[in-house]
């Protein structure tokens, strides 16, 4: 066959016409898909909090809300679906349509539950794109003024003459303030007994009261009690000090280098979000990390702000799986 013959043949023609649809369809749906995310947002958007009103992710999620409202013209709406440890919100938003318009606040959780739970229905990395690491904060070591020690060092001193007689609590299995106790047992040697409590409240109200004997604490609710000698703070949790008690050692600083534990929370789309969807978030959500007026309420409370990059997020994310896998595995952490 001639190379006319085999270009007039009937085949041939059909070839090229339906990879001329194709080529034809997949520019529809690229300027579709251009078109969607200059006019995005078009309609109210809903921002998934996978845990109870009230606390540090409903907070920041309805801070980040706000200010997405006001940069964005649309609506950014907060929705608490609270439960399974921040598994039923998480979920939803993993098999939600990836259009930009249902966005979920995340924490801890995010890279603990997958540790914890043997079958979860959603993974943390695969089935979300990163938008934004919002913020961190440390938390505080605090003890009841009975125990007879006044720095990490003297408890840790304190746990080594006594094994497994002093009791610490937290607000849960599986959450941060557990895993960083267990964190300082591993790298300091000592053994000491977990109560878990249904949260950091009840916990604290049991550490006033003499219940047990310390725990970890965020900084918000522990300052007055600090100040007002209920409580004895020994060190933070994180990599930095805190304005709000400068001279607080971290952990690091008071013999345990390399320490670094602190509950965060951050900004997440369903996995396939268009692209140019996912820069405009995180180029709004940068920005309104960065106003005077949220800077200032999450400095009160504690809170370091960082409005990262997506691929700064992504990188943090592996990283928090990494740190949570092997403290879990090696305290052989299970959920309730």
């Amino acid at each position: 066959m001639t190379n006319s013959e085999f270009m007039s043949n009937p085949r041939y023609k059909a070839g090229r016409q339906f990879y001329a649809c194709c080529a034809l369809a997949c520019a529809l749906m690229a300027s579709s898909i251009d078109l969607a995310a200059q006019s995005y947002p078009s309609r109210p958007v809903r921002v998934i909090v996978p845990f109870a009103a009230g606390g540090g992710a409903d907070i920041m999620g309805r801070t980040i809300s706000q200010k997405l409202t006001e940069s964005l013209g649309q609506q950014f709406v907060v929705d608490n679906r609270a439960g399974a440890a921040g598994n039923i919100g998480t979920e939803l938003v993993a098999r939600a349509a990836p259009d930009g318009y249902t966005l979920l606040i995340v924490g801890p959780n995010h890279t603990v539950n997958p540790h914890m739970f043997r079958k979860l229905s959603w993974d943390p990395v695969k089935d979300f794109e990163p938008i934004s690491l919002l913020n961190s904060a440390s938390y505080i070591l605090v003890t009841h003024t009975s125990l007879p020690v006044r720095s990490l060092k003297d408890l840790i001193a304190l746990a080594r003459a006594k094994p497994g007689q002093i009791i610490y609590g937290s607000g849960g299995n599986g959450t941060a303030g557990h895993l960083g106790m267990e964190l300082i047992k591993m790298m300091a040697g000592i053994d000491m007994v977990h109560v878990p409590y249904k949260g950091g409240a009840p916990m604290l109200a049991d550490i006033l009261g003499g219940q047990v004997s310390l725990g970890y604490d965020n900084i918000l609710t522990s300052v007055p009690y600090i100040r007002a000698g209920r409580v004895r703070a020994l060190a933070l949790s994180g990599a930095r000090r805190t304005p709000l008690l400068p001279e607080l050692p971290t952990v690091t600083e008071s013999g345990l280098p390399g320490y670094d534990i602190v509950v965060w929370q951050g900004l997440l789309a369903p996995a396939g979000t268009p692209p140019e969807i996912l820069a405009r978030l995180e180029e709004a959500t940068v920005a309104a990390m960065q106003k005077p007026d949220v800077r200032e309420r999450l400095a009160k409370m504690g809170t370091d702000v960082i409005g990262s990059t997506r691929q700064e997020f992504a990188a943090s994310i592996k990283v928090e799986l990494d740190k949570a896998g092997k403290i879990i595995r090696q305290a052989n952490i299970r959920a309730d």
